[in-house]
């Protein structure tokens, strides 16, 4: 595997177009499982990993439309540049009430996944967001993103929660968190 080394800047306005070019479905054998049981005043919330019987393909919880709008209102705007093109890109709000850079969207080409985009992508968050004198950093994922809630496991960040009517389409987002300072 060849990792890629890619320059991790602020996004221009020309950026824009290449990044919405980047297919940010993905596919994948597993999925996180929500188990919610309620019973004598107690509610019993798990998740757990579950394999599919075969491969899915999955699509974004946001379509470009959305995407292209939440990034005209986001704080920052991180792109990874291979030198030859984008090959990723990470969406940044400010939390100023939780002291926290929330994750809106970070997204790797489909021929860099896996090769250090999205650890050089978050590092870069990590950085910004010790700038704006952040402590906090959240990621928000489908519970169908299986791969990606691997690398927030293996990047050291923690699971602190859900909401379950999250995206538009309903799927269930876990969210995952990471001290930054």
């Amino acid at each position: 595997m060849t990792m890629i080394k890619p320059i991790i800047r602020s996004a221009t306005a020309a950026d824009l177009p290449h990044c919405l070019a980047i297919d940010p479905a993905f596919e994948t054998d597993y999925v996180w499982q929500m188990d919610n049981h309620a019973h004598a005043g107690q509610i019993d919330v798990s998740f757990r990993t579950v394999r599919l019987p075969r491969p899915m393909k999955v699509a974004y919880p946001r379509e470009a439309k959305q995407l292209n709008a939440g990034w005209q209102v986001c704080d920052e705007m991180l792109v990874a540049d291979d030198n030859r093109s984008l090959v990723g890109y990470a969406a940044l709000a400010k939390r100023p009430a939780q002291s926290a850079v929330w994750v809106q969207d970070l997204i790797v080409a489909k021929t860099a996944r896996r090769n250090g985009v999205g650890g050089a992508l978050l590092a870069g968050v990590v950085r910004w967001a010790r700038e704006e004198k952040l402590a906090w950093l959240v990621l928000e994922v489908q519970t169908k993103n299986y791969p990606a809630i691997q690398f927030c496991q293996k990047q050291g960040l923690n699971f602190c929660g859900f909401n379950d009517h999250f995206f538009a389409n309903q799927d269930i987002a876990v969210f995952f968190v990471k001290a930054v300072h």
